[in-house]
């Protein structure tokens, strides 16, 4: 997908960001499991592989999401340009006078 605007990138969202830092902790919780394995009973050891699984799955999952709808978001301002910039402009100026209202 080619974006032209940096901050619409993959790279530089929260959410991808949110994503490497749970594959991270998946990671490093099971390294954890790996080192102090001996000392674990077998049902939870079990447990922590499951939840890690989870955490795994779900990660990918809202990395999918989010690549979904910056590409939707991406398309739908191509598609409307002028539209956008007038949703965002009126929004803009809502939140303007929701903020300077006494």
């Amino acid at each position: 997908m080619e974006v032209y605007f940096k901050n619409l990138s993959s790279e530089e969202t929260s959410t991808e960001k949110l994503v490497e830092d749970l594959m991270l902790l998946v990671h490093d919780a099971e390294d954890l499991i790996a080192a102090t394995g001996a000392s674990l009973g077998a049902e939870s050891r079990a447990q922590l592989q499951t939840v890690l699984e989870r955490v795994k799955s779900r990660s990918e999952k809202i990395k999918g999401h989010a690549v979904a709808s910056a590409q939707a978001t991406d398309r739908l301002i191509r598609k409307h340009p002028y539209s956008s910039l007038g949703m965002a402009f009126g929004v803009g100026l809502l939140i303007g006078m929701l903020v300077k209202r006494k």
